[in-house]
C-alpha cells in the first residue's frame, strides 16, 4: 500500500499485530503461502504476548509445538476461560480495535467478511460467492455476495453490499478514531480517513445492487484481499451502528455475522436508538459470553459446530485462573502468562504435559526508543542501547528458551521478507551485551560531553520506561544495563490497556517502552512494516503503532504539539512504498533490506524476544486448536466436554 506524506491522511500497509508468519505474499488467486507463523496481523487474528516470568533456567525444557490436540471430540459444551484483563482498546468495536488484546479471535468467532481464513492459512470466500480476480490492471475488485446470509439477532436481515460499504464508511470517519484505517486510506479511491460522520459515501466503493460490491483502487495492491479479511471490513448494520457515533460505543452492541454472537443479542430492542441497551453478555470490566448465532450456517465456510458457547470472565489474579483450570472449574486459559511454578508443574509431569500447549508465535517484542525525545534523538545513543542489553538474561527472565526465543532483529523469522535468526548485527559473547562497543557508540553522541562512554547530561536521567505485568521481569535487567552507559530509566508497570494508551499518545512522548512489536494482522509482510515504521502510522493524536515516531514530519510535530529535533528524524517511507508495490521474491528481498535498515541505520527498536503462544487446558477440552497463524486459540475449532470429571 503506497504511503503519502503530503497530508495527515496516509495510506500504509497492514499491521503485523497487535502484533508474522507468511512464507510468501498472497497473489490474489485465493491462496496464501504461509509458513506457520503472526498479522498488531495480525490476524483475522489475535495477538497474545506471552512469556513465563521467572521460570528457573533448569526448567527450560524443549516444548513440542502444539497446534491441534484431539481426544474423543465432544459436541456441545461451553469453553470456560478467564483472563486478568480483556486488554481492549475500543470496547470490541471492530472499527477501532487494533489487536491489543485478544479481540481478533473474538471477531473470528463473531464476524464474517467477504473473504477470510476461518481454518488457518487458506483464504476462502465467506460472504462472497468466490474470490475474484482483479481487473483493470489490478485496480478493480468485484464481489458477488451469497444470498440468504443474515445478521444475528436482533437485526436478522439479510446481509447486503450496503452493509459492507457502511463498514468502510465507518473506517473513513475520523471521529470514530479507526485504529487501522491507514491500511485503506489512499488505497481505495475516495477513502481518505477525513470524514466527520459515517454517512459519507466513498467514491471508490459502489453497490450496483444488494449482492454486488465493487472496489476501485488508486494503485494495485497485492494483499488487498487480506485487507478485506480484517474485522473492520465485516458488514455493519447501519440501523444499529448509526446510534453509536462515539469511539468505543458500538462494541457493546456489536451485531454478529459469524458463527457466534454476544449473549443477550436477541433481547435488545433496536426499534429506536433510545431503546438500545448494552447486550447482557458483554461488560468490558467483567465478562464476555458468546452463544451460537441461530442465523449462521456452518456450510458458509465449513466451520464445525462443536461449542455451544464461550464464557470468558475477568479474574485479576492469574494464579487463581490456573488453579481453577487444574480443578476443572475452568476449561482453559486464553491469554495470560502461567506462573513459573505452574509451568514447571505441567512440564515435569507426563500426564499433565498434554494439557500444556506451546505454539511458536511469529511475534516480536522490542524495546522502543522515541526518536523525538532526547537522548534518543541521536542514533549513536540508540546503538549504544542495542549493544549494552543483556538479551540472554532477558530471555531467562521471560521463561527461558522453552517459551521464548532471543530476538536478533525486528521481523520474527519464518515468513516472507524476514531474515533468518542468524542475522544478528549486535551479537555479543553469550548474548550478554558488549559494554565496550556500547560506550564507543555513546562517545560518538552529543550526549556524552565528557567522552567517557556515559550519557552524562540531564536529558539522560529519569526517563519513563512503560511496561506491563507480562514483561515486567525484564525491567531490572534493562535498568541495570542502561545505567552502565549513564541512562537512568524509571520503570512504570501499567495494565495493558493503560500501557498502550500511553504509548499510543503521540503528545505523551513516552521515551521508552518494552512493548514494541507484537504479531501480524494478516499474512503479508506489508502488515509489519508500515504500521510500525511509516509516517502514515502517526495518523492522529492517539495512533497505533509507530511508537518510536519514525518518519515524524515537522508538520506532524506542529500538529500534535511535540518537539522536532534539529537533527531531524529518519524516515523509511520510500522503502516501505517500494516494498509494498513489489511482489514475490523481489518483495521478500525488499522487506529483508528494510529490516536491516531498521536495525543498523534507523535503530528505533531494540528487539529482545520472539515468543510462543501458551495455553493450559483442563481434561474437559477434547479438541484444542491453535490458530495456524500461531497467535491465538481458535474458538471456532475447539471442543469441550463439560461433564468430564477432574481427579483431585
Amino acid at each position: 500500500m503506497r504511503i503519502t506524506t503530503d497530508s495527515g491522511h496516509h495510506s500504509v500497509v497492514r499491521r503485523w499485530l497487535s502484533r508474522l508468519r507468511c512464507a510468501n505474499q498472497h497473489t490474489g488467486t485465493g491462496t496464501a503461502r504461509i509458513a506457520d507463523h503472526q498479522g498488531r496481523t495480525q490476524a483475522a487474528v489475535l495477538i497474545v504476548m506471552l512469556g513465563v516470568l521467572g521460570l528457573a533456567s533448569g526448567c527450560a525444557t524443549t516444548v513440542t509445538p502444539s497446534r491441534t490436540v484431539s481426544k474423543v471430540v465432544a459436541k456441545g459444551g461451553v469453553y470456560r476461560a478467564a483472563t486478568t484483563s480483556f486488554g481492549l482498546s475500543d470496547n470490541l468495536d471492530p472499527t477501532g480495535e487494533d489487536q491489543v488484546g485478544f479481540a481478533f479471535e473474538i471477531y473470528a468467532a463473531t464476524l464474517s467478511t467477504l473473504v477470510g481464513f476461518p481454518h488457518g492459512n487458506k483464504m476462502v470466500p465467506e460472504l462472497a460467492t468466490s474470490i475474484p480476480t482483479p481487473t483493470d490492471n489490478g485496480l478493480t475488485y468485484t464481489f458477488h455476495l451469497r444470498g440468504g446470509i443474515r445478521f444475528a439477532p436482533p437485526v436478522n436481515t439479510e446481509i447486503t453490499s450496503s452493509d459492507i460499504a457502511y463498514a468502510f464508511q465507518r473506517i473513513n470517519d475520523a471521529t470514530l478514531v479507526p485504529q487501522y484505517g491507514y491500511y485503506y486510506d489512499g488505497l481505495i479511491q475516495g477513502l481518505t480517513g477525513t470524514a466527520t460522520n459515517p454517512n459519507v459515501k466513498i467514491s471508490g466503493i459502489s453497490t450496483p445492487n444488494a449482492t454486488t460490491i465493487v472496489f476501485h483502487l488508486t494503485h494495485a495492491q497485492g494483499d488487498f484481499l487480506e485487507l478485506l479479511a480484517q474485522p473492520a471490513a465485516a458488514p455493519v448494520p447501519q440501523k444499529v451502528a448509526e446510534c453509536f457515533l462515539q469511539p468505543g460505543t458500538y462494541g457493546r452492541d456489536m451485531v454478529a455475522s459469524g458463527p457466534y454472537m454476544i449473549q443477550g443479542s436477541a433481547a435488545v430492542n433496536i426499534s429506536t436508538c433510545a431503546t438500545i441497551i448494552p447486550m447482557s453478555g458483554f461488560n468490558p470490566t467483567s465478562h464476555l459470553n458468546l452463544v451460537r448465532n441461530p442465523n449462521y450456517s456452518p456450510s458458509i465456510d465449513g466451520t464445525p459446530d462443536y461449542l455451544n458457547g464461550v464464557e470468558i470472565s475477568i479474574d485479576t489474579n492469574a494464579s487463581d485462573i490456573f488453579a481453577k483450570i487444574a480443578k476443572g472449574q475452568l476449561d482453559g486459559s486464553i491469554y495470560d502468562i502461567p506462573p513459573a511454578v505452574t509451568v514447571q508443574h505441567y512440564l515435569s509431569s507426563s500426564s499433565l504435559r498434554k494439557e500444556f500447549h506451546s505454539t511458536p508465535l511469529y511475534q516480536s517484542e522490542s524495546i522502543t526508543m522515541n526518536l523525538a525525545v532526547a537522548p534518543f534523538t541521536n542514533v549513536h545513543v540508540r546503538k549504544a542501547v542495542e549493544w549494552v542489553l543483556d538479551r540472554s538474561s532477558i530471555v531467562t527472565a521471560l521463561g527461558g528458551t522453552s517459551v521464548v526465543s532471543l530476538a536478533t532483529h525486528v521481523n520474527p523469522p519464518g515468513f516472507a521478507g524476514s531474515l533468518p535468526a542468524s542475522y544478528n548485527p549486535y551479537a555479543s559473547s553469550g548474548e550478554t551485551g558488549d559494554l565496550a562497543k556500547a560506550k564507543a557508540q555513546m562517545k560518538l553522541s552529543t550526549f556524552d560531553p565528557e567522552h567517557d562512554g556515559q550519557c552524562n547530561v540531564k536529558a539522560c536521567k529519569g526517563l519513563v520506561f512503560i511496561n506491563t505485568t507480562q514483561y515486567q521481569a525484564i525491567d531490572p535487567i534493562v535498568q541495570t544495563d542502561l545505567a552502565k552507559i549513564g541512562i537512568d530509566i524509571v520503570p512504570r508497570v501499567l495494565s495493558e490497556t493503560a500501557a498502550f494508551e500511553a504509548i499510543f499518545n503521540v503528545a505523551g512522548l513516552v521515551p521508552m517502552s518494552a512493548l514494541g512489536g507484537g504479531g501480524s494482522d494478516y499474512t503479508g509482510a506489508n502488515s509489519f512494516a508500515g504500521p510500525n515504521f511509516a509516517t502514515s502510522a502517526i495518523s492522529g493524536p492517539s495512533a497505533c503503532c509507530n511508537y518510536s515516531l519514525v518518519g515524524l514530519t515537522k508538520a506532524q510535530a506542529e500538529k500534535y504539539k511535540v518537539p522536532y529535533p534539529k537533527s531531524g528524524i529518519p524516515s523509511v517511507d520510500s522503502l516501505v512504498n517500494t516494498c509494498s508495490l513489489e511482489s514475490g521474491a523481489r518483495q521478500d528481498l525488499c522487506f529483508e533490506k528494510l529490516d536491516k535498515v531498521m536495525m543498523t541505520k534507523v535503530v528505533a527498536w531494540a528487539p529482545y524476544m520472539w515468543g510462543h503462544y501458551i495455553v493450559i487446558t483442563a481434561p474437559t477440552v477434547t479438541k484444542y486448536v491453535a490458530n495456524e497463524i500461531g497467535n491465538s486459540v481458535s474458538l471456532t475449532q475447539m471442543a469441550v466436554d463439560n461433564h468430564v470429571e477432574i481427579s483431585s
